[in-house]
């Protein structure tokens, strides 16, 4: 009897689900997509296993990240988590997501919600407001916001409006904001006023900070955003106190370096800076601390060139080193 050993080539892609993208992907935060897609590209190449901890170094996360993101895709029925005992040890299914692909349509009934006056008027004034008619896809998930996110019709249409004052219709980000409002709590027209006067003063800021910088809005990666968050809404430095940190970070590195300004501000934080005079006093108290060691060193030169030198007579003291003082005697 013969045995043959095939060799496995590893696969060179990973296919994701069309459904992934369209339902799942969108609502969900980038570090809960970063963890399913590396999940699936270990999974579809026979990996036997892998630990939290080298999802979590792989993707650049913390291992509660890694939990959450896994533990979020359970709830979403996207992946079946089975725990093996009690030392936190699972098996991870992915699921066939075209036994949910329809799921959403059956629970909206489009035409019965159709006959819904406020849900038409609705509609119709979306479709004013995106220049456009709206897709059935559209409309289920207008629909389905008012069951899933609690959002009345006027907070959707406020919603709308807000995304298309700022040049964006596309569906996938006003799905996105969507998302955005609903993780802040956002249940009323009033709350999503407060929402974006808030939102959009921190970008306002930001991109203040960032032209005083030299970078453009849109180089700024996520870790970036949260420091300039930190500063602002955190710490609630003015704008004039962040400016002198990177003044001051410029004249130590001479570069913008986001860690090392967020290292001055931090600094400052602790210190219960908060004003630009703030700061001025802080120079002024460092200054006078180093000053009396200034006046000592200038003190000592002085009383060394201010001694007064003593006068000899050579010829005398060369007579008595030699003994002839005795001798002229």
């Amino acid at each position: 009897m013969s045995t043959f050993m095939f060799k496995n080539k590893t696969p060179e892609y990973t296919a994701v689900s069309n459904i992934f993208i369209d339902k799942y992907m969108p609502k969900a935060r980038g570090e809960f997509v970063k963890v399913y897609l590396l999940g699936l590209k270990y999974c579809m190449s026979g990996e036997p296993g892998v630990s939290s901890s080298m999802l979590a170094s792989a993707l650049h996360l913390l291992e509660t990240d890694v939990m959450n993101a896994l533990n979020y895709w359970s709830d979403e029925n996207v992946i079946k988590m089975t725990s093996l005992d009690s030392m936190k040890n699972y098996t991870i299914e992915f699921l066939d997501l075209k036994d949910c692909a329809d799921e959403k349509s059956e629970n909206v009934n489009l035409l019965h919600e159709l006959n819904n006056n406020s849900t038409k008027d609705m509609f119709e004034e979306i479709q004013m407001l995106i220049g456009r008619p709206l897709s059935s896809k559209e409309m289920t998930t207008y629909i389905s916001w008012q069951k899933d996110y609690s959002f009345p019709p006027e907070l959707i249409l406020l919603l709308i409006q807000y995304c298309v004052s700022k040049g964006k219709s596309d569906y996938r980000y006003i799905e996105k904001i969507a998302l955005a409002w609903f993780d802040s709590k956002i249940s009323t027209i009033d709350d999503a006023q407060s929402y974006i006067k808030r939102h959009e003063d921190k970008w306002i800021k930001i991109g203040k900070i960032l032209n005083y910088l030299g970078i453009k809005d849109g180089e700024v990666m996520k870790p970036q955003e949260e420091m300039l968050d930190k500063w602002i809404n955190t710490y609630k430095f003015s704008l004039d106190v962040i400016f002198k940190a990177c003044d001051v970070c410029f004249e130590r590195i001479s570069k913008s370096d986001f860690k090392y300004i967020d290292g001055i501000l931090n600094s400052w934080f602790k210190e219960g800076i908060k004003t630009l005079e703030d700061v001025t006093k802080r120079d002024v108290k460092k200054s006078t601390y180093k000053k009396p060691y200034n006046n000592y060193k200038q003190t000592s030169k002085d009383n060394f060139n201010n001694f007064e030198q003593r006068t000899y007579d050579y010829n005398d003291l060369e007579k008595k080193l030699l003994g002839w003082e005795k001798k002229d005697e």
